[in-house]
């Protein structure tokens, strides 16, 4: 009896491999706890929106929120700690020069707000005024030339002098008054100092001389016109340094006065015409 066996059955054919990828079947495990990427941005944006609670914060180590040094570097923390207790202990004492000098800056600081005071008290409660000069006569008598370009003459001028304060004292320590023609310089004369009270009014007479005065041609020959004219224009000016005074407080202050006129001719010249003003 003879047994016929069949041929064996070849292997099934395997499922043609990617050269650049791996099919692979996730387990029901992967699945359940590995979220989609649409799951994940949710549930981030969900997180964001959680506030710690007050719980939460007490159960978190005090070392997150301290700016220590990680654990990791033990002897740089050390180091640090170390450095800020020495910085703490050291003690110095201040220099006594520091102290002097800073007593003098205080003494100086309080004296100058007193001058500050005292002087706004001054300039609100008194309100100064500049004292005033003025004139109400004065005599042209003398204008000649001995050579051509040198001038001589002779010339009166009475000066006003008011003190308009109420409340102020005044004294003229220093008083120089000039005498121009066509800015020209042709006189000088310098005032005794002399004082004056509150609401006073003063005259002073000032003579000016001119002895071979140099002249040029132009002033000169001008000069002569307003001679043949009969109007001698002249100019007077001063220069005072006033000390004001209200008790036992002082200041003093430069003052310039200045008076425009107008002369008839000598050797009877008049005074025709005049502009005085004062300033600081």
């Amino acid at each position: 009896m003879s047994h016929h066996r069949s041929p064996p059955s070849p292997p099934p054919p395997e499922p043609p491999e990617s050269p650049s990828s791996v099919y692979c079947t996730p387990s029901p495990q992967s699945k359940a706890t590995t979220p989609s990427p649409t799951a994940r941005f949710f549930l981030s944006r969900h997180q964001s929106f959680i506030k710690p609670s007050p719980l939460t914060k007490h159960i978190l180590p005090r070392q997150q929120s301290s700016n220590t040094l990680p654990p990791e570097f033990p002897y740089e923390h050390d180091t640090a700690k170390t450095s800020v207790g020495l910085y703490l202990r050291k003690h110095r004492r201040t220099n006594p020069a520091i102290w002097c000098s800073a007593i003098i800056c205080l003494i100086f600081s309080i004296l100058f707000i007193f001058i500050v005071v005292a002087i706004l008290i001054i300039f609100l409660v008194v309100k100064p005024k500049t004292p005033v000069l003025d004139t109400s006569h004065a005599t042209l008598n003398v204008i000649y030339f001995d050579s051509p370009g040198y001038f001589n003459g002779d010339f009166t001028f009475i000066a006003n002098f008011s003190n308009p304060n109420k409340k102020l004292n005044v004294r003229f320590e220093h008083a120089v008054m000039q005498l121009y023609f066509e800015d020209g310089l042709i006189a000088t004369q310098s005032i005794q100092p002399f004082s004056q009270r509150r609401k006073e009014t003063g005259v002073v007479v000032i003579r000016f001389v001119s002895s071979l005065v140099s002249m040029s041609s132009n002033h000169a020959r001008e000069l002569q016109k307003q001679v043949m004219s009969n109007k001698v224009f002249y100019s007077v000016r001063g220069t005072f340094k006033v000390r004001a005074s209200l008790g036992a407080i002082h200041f003093s202050y430069w003052l310039h006065g200045q008076c425009e006129l107008q002369m008839s001719s000598p050797p009877s010249g008049s005074l025709m015409a005049r502009t005085c003003k004062t300033k600081r």
